[in-house]
């Protein structure tokens, strides 16, 4: 399906497009989250990379830093902070030496269980206020924004 180009939008319609109530959207769930989190000497950057570890454990660094969304640079310090206090642990992957997968620990589980109750008390929050259709709704509508975003070609700047 061919489109036409799409021409650039008035200044009102720019904050209205989805990509920008996305990113709105994702800073004030961060800002909520943020402070709760660090008042257990947690943060939202650790939440991720503990729950991440803890649905799928044994990722490396390379692969938790893409679905973080983070560089593999970025999440090095991160891991770091991590095995410093005893939440996770490196372990020699089974066929290649130099590369280690991450597991949490009894103590990183338990943090991550900690953490989660305050981001799923959040949730809960959102459920309350949008009600469980349009809960329910948006979650599938996110679901096919993240779907549909490879597929999406940048446009030539000629």
């Amino acid at each position: 399906m061919t489109r036409e180009p799409i021409e650039p939008a008035g200044d009102a319609a720019i904050l209205g497009r989805v990509a920008a109530g996305l990113r709105r959207a994702d800073l004030a769930v961060l800002a909520i989250k943020e402070p709760p989190l660090r008042r257990i000497g947690n943060s939202g950057s650790l939440y991720s990379i503990l729950a991440n570890l803890k649905v799928k454990p044994g990722q490396t660094a390379a692969e938790l830093a893409r679905v973080v969304g983070v560089t593999p640079q970025a999440i090095q310090p991160l891991v770091g902070k991590l095995a410093e206090r005893g939440w996770l642990e490196r372990r020699t992957h089974a066929r290649h030496a130099t590369i280690h997968e991450l597991h949490l620990t009894d103590a990183g589980l338990a943090e991550a269980a900690r953490a989660d109750r305050i981001v799923a008390h959040l949730d809960d929050h959102l459920r309350t206020e949008l009600g469980d259709d349009d809960y329910e709704r948006l979650v599938g509508l996110l679901g096919r924004v993240v779907a549909a975003l490879p597929g999406w070609t940048a446009p030539d700047e000629a």
